[in-house]
């Protein structure tokens, strides 16, 4: 099993007795069963349905104080911190930072030989294996308690583009992606039936009308990695942009129908030159929506 604590990462606090319908009226994923040791894939949304931050959000266990610690971009953790606090009005609940003090391993490539606090198994995909929320001088103390070997976090940037799940920042852009076009519905990150939360209905209406026409893909490099952002073609028209990449394997965001319409018509895909293929070409085919006679 390999570890890695990953300095991207931060942690936010939300506690106090109305945290838990304070949170699930605001984020994307459902939280009302959610218990110590386990977590959710979620975000928080503009109006317009567009991803402000996404997060990994865990219960905090009763003897440590309650409440709920996110797993966030440490760049975003602040702002995350300040936006609840501007939704909190009357609600009584108390947002931290805790950033400073508190922060992410990764764990994957087999199964912890021992289950410490505030860890839990990754939401998104089994794949991505276990996070465990702690401060960074503990890490090799941890890496070891779990049976893990610690490694660079590299190491896990490359296993996570492999598992082919997007990271914000890279492989798309926070307030201009729609949950849908980082697959947040395919992996965990969205509750289609749970109430009413900020953005939720734009959402539900692409689910519904299957109307997401832009989606993050796992792609290969058939030769030097092309520098993220760059512009794809499919001949002479742009059919998507590069995201992160760690050796031949990479993700991209790209416009499903186009890349359809390439594949069916021999197109090459480029990008600076470069050529490059769809890891799994079917991700681009839309399934028709089923509909009730």
């Amino acid at each position: 099993m390999k570890a890695a604590f990953l300095p991207d990462r931060g942690v936010v606090k939300v506690s106090g007795e109305d945290a838990r319908n304070f949170l699930n009226g605001l984020i994307t994923a459902d939280i009302a069963e959610l218990r110590a040791g386990q977590a959710r894939f979620g975000a928080l949304l503009t109006p317009q349905g567009k991803i402000i931050v996404d997060f990994l959000i865990t219960e905090i266990p009763a003897g440590h104080g309650g409440g709920f610690l996110i797993d966030a971009p440490r760049a975003l953790a602040k702002g995350l911190a300040d936006k609840l606090g501007f939704y909190k009005l009357r609600a009584k609940v108390v947002v931290e930072n805790l950033s400073d003090s508190l922060g992410v391993l990764a764990a994957w490539d087999g199964e912890p030989v021992a289950t410490p606090d505030l860890a839990f198994a990754d939401p998104r995909t089994p794949t991505l294996g276990w996070r465990i929320l702690i401060p960074e001088d503990l890490k090799q103390k941890l890496a070891e308690l779990i049976g893990a070997d610690l490694v660079d976090p590299g190491a896990y940037e490359a296993h996570r583009i492999a598992t082919g799940v997007p990271r914000g920042g890279l492989d798309f852009m926070y307030g201009d992606a729609f949950p849908h076009e980082t697959n947040m519905d395919r992996l965990s990150g969205v509750d289609f039936d749970k109430g009413c939360y900020v953005g939720q209905e734009v959402v539900s209406r692409m689910q519904h009308r299957g109307t997401a026409r832009t989606r993050t893909v796992k792609i290969i490099l058939d030769g030097p990695a092309p520098e993220a952002g760059a512009t794809i073609l499919a001949g002479d028209k742009q059919v998507g942009t590069i995201g992160s990449t760690a050796g031949e394997k990479g993700l991209a965001l790209v416009r499903i129908d186009r890349v359809a319409d390439a594949l069916d018509a021999g197109l090459a895909l480029t990008a600076g030159g470069l050529s490059l293929h769809l890891a799994e070409p079917d991700a681009v085919r839309i399934t028709p929506k089923q509909t009730v006679a």
